[in-house]
């Protein structure tokens, strides 16, 4: 199946979080079974100079076209522009930041202090240096009261200065400096507390990225993301700059001849959007090198056998997963506020819906051993943090239908009633894409129907992508109350981006003093110790299952194909940021045998 993600954290490549797409799997307990696939292809044939690199972006609907990290949100965006995005830091495998990238950084405990300090050489694509002033104003774009950004979190009002800022006290973030002034290359940020999570690509109490501060200082930025800086002509650090963008459809990139690093290997770097159900015979055809959006676990039988390709895959940060509209985001105070009054507010009815989803029988079917039932919101992916322990919701109907009869949902003809005795009828939102994904949505309403629930599609049917998560962020709507989506996580573990109570992708808007509590202590000082921090993500799976505001679907391996002429592709993270620069291809063919 092939759903559409959001994108969370801010990183580079591959560590944005976002809402993209995603597949589903099948596994009683938290045991990995899902398959085992090579991390890298290992092309040993001599590279070319030059020509052309064709990627196919893996998705049902239109791109939205934002290029900047800071005002995306989508992860097809971020697939779309992939090669002019670069993260300021490299890191290694565990995405622990390390120095020899753009920048260098520096964290200093006892200071409460961050430093980053850019490298001499680094420029944009219009040959302008990339500035100090360039790293603070980013953190403007992305903590701006103005700003159209979803990236702010909780996490980042950690920065001293910041809520000031971002509630629009303060014209400025008084807790960045810059010792050598707007135009030096160093960045010194000053913080409240101290978290681990700031070791790591990934995290959400600072904005990894630059912005051109030169090109765009007298663009207001609540107008930034529709700007022709935005749109059509960015700058960028890194390895290739945007040539073309034909709206929504494709993106074409040459290299930068600023750029920092390794000088690019290949000529031109286009992508093109492909629907779930005609991407096997584009790669039968061998239109592409490769995909990025995700391939549909669906057709992976088939797909894997494509010849002149070899597979590759790794464990996925995606998350599948049901979300409960319990509230809405104030604008006013930056804050989402939970209602009592709002359908689905009562826990039992959203852990019935949960023990009536078929899950694992769904995944085993469609997911071909790739994917399999999730048992908590924080995938395998992260292994030192996931609860091996938690169950999530398997299949009972017996037990949702107790939870629903002692709630005082009680029957009236065919369906369950309000506990005042009024009809119920559960508006759910889901995306449109593929027959395999129909063939999954449709099976979910037939079970909640089985324990009662007169369930509806809004509008009747599932929505197009765009139109799906406009309604979910909205600030506030009564059009639907439960949604089915899926993240594309950040690449560090902690989860204020996704469920803090300042944070725009906390779609359900669920807020209590207890997830607050949990998610500050996992992002605290006392964290640094990762027994106590594992202990507090284990309280955090066991308390958000228990709560089901959300509630895990899937996850599992991503898988690609890629044509045998491409030489160093990998999915190791530590080659993620400078990926796009190393890539080389063997031959002008792309029906290499």
């Amino acid at each position: 199946m092939q759903k559409s993600k959001l994108a969370l954290a801010g990183m580079a490549v591959l560590s944005v979080v976002t809402l993209a797409a995603c597949s589903n799997g099948g596994s009683n307990g938290s045991a990995d079974k899902t398959v085992k696939l090579p991390k890298t292809y290992n092309n040993t044939k001599k590279a070319q100079k030059g020509g052309t690199l064709k990627i196919a972006e893996v998705n049902d609907a239109p791109f939205q076209g934002i290029t900047d990290p800071a005002l995306a949100s989508n992860a097809e965006d971020q697939d779309v522009f992939a090669p002019m995005q670069q993260d300021l830091m490299n890191f290694d495998n565990n995405h622990k930041f390390v120095d020899g990238g753009p920048a260098n950084l520096k964290i200093d405990k006892s200071a409460k202090t961050v430093t980053i300090t850019l490298r001499d050489n680094l420029k944009w694509s219009d040959g302008k240096p990339v500035t100090a002033k360039d790293v603070e104003y980013a953190q403007e774009v992305v903590g701006s009261p103005d700003s159209t950004s979803q990236q702010y979190s909780d996490s980042m009002g950690e920065m001293v200065g910041m809520d000031a800022f971002h509630s629009g006290k303060a014209k400025t973030i008084s807790g960045i400096s810059m010792p050598d002034g707007e135009n030096g290359k160093k960045v010194v940020m000053h913080f409240k507390h101290m978290a681990p999570g700031m070791q790591y690509s990934g995290q959400s109490f600072f904005w990894e990225y630059a912005e051109p501060y030169h090109q765009i200082k007298n663009i207001p930025i609540a107008k930034l993301a529709s700007s022709a800086a935005e749109r059509k002509n960015p700058v960028t650090y890194a390895p290739y700059t945007l040539k073309k963008v034909v709206a929504g459809e494709s993106t074409t990139f040459v290299p930068n001849k600023y750029y920092w690093g390794s000088k690019p290997k290949i000529d031109n770097v286009t992508f093109q959007v492909v629907s779930t159900s005609a991407i096997q015979q584009a790669l039968k055809s061998h239109k592409y090198d490769f995909a990025s959006g995700g391939l549909p676990s669906a057709k992976y039988p088939q797909i894997k056998k494509t010849s002149g390709y070899k597979v590759v895959g790794a464990r996925s940060r995606s998350l599948g997963y049901f979300g409960f509209n319990l509230g809405h985001f104030d604008t006013k105070s930056g804050k989402n506020v939970m209602d009592s009054n709002m359908k689905m507010s009562n826990k039992s009815l959203r852990q019935a819906m949960g023990y009536a989803l078929n899950l694992d029988e769904i995944n085993k079917k469609f997911g071909n051993g790739l994917q399999e039932r999730a048992t908590t919101l924080l995938p395998k992916y992260f292994s030192q943090f996931h609860d091996k322990s938690a169950k999530g919701f398997p299949l009972n109907i017996k037990k949702a239908n107790k939870l629903l009869d002692d709630a005082g949902y009680k029957k009236h003809g065919k369906y369950r009633q309000t506990p005042d005795g009024k009809p119920l009828v559960i508006k759910v939102a889901a995306m449109k894409g593929s027959s395999v994904l129909q063939a999954e949505e449709d099976d979910y309403m037939q079970q909640w129907r089985k324990i009662g629930l007169n369930v509806k599609y809004v509008s009747g049917k599932p929505m197009e992508m765009n139109s799906f998560y406009s309604m979910l962020q909205a600030p506030k709507s009564n059009k639907y109350d439960v949604f089915e989506a899926a993240w594309s996580l950040g690449t560090e573990p902690s989860q204020q981006q996704g469920y803090g109570e300042g944070s725009q992708f906390n779609m359900g808007h669920f807020v209590t003093k207890k997830n607050t509590e949990l998610l500050t202590n996992i992002d605290s000082a006392k964290a640094f110790n990762t027994s106590y921090r594992k202990q507090q993500f284990n309280k955090w799976q066991e308390y958000m299952n228990q709560q089901a505001a959300y509630i895990p679907d899937s996850e599992g391996i991503g898988y690609n194909m890629i044509n045998k002429r491409v030489k160093n592709y990998t999915l190791n993270p530590k080659d993620s940021n400078e990926q796009f620069a190393k890539l080389a291809l063997t031959s002008n063919s792309l029906a290499t045998k």
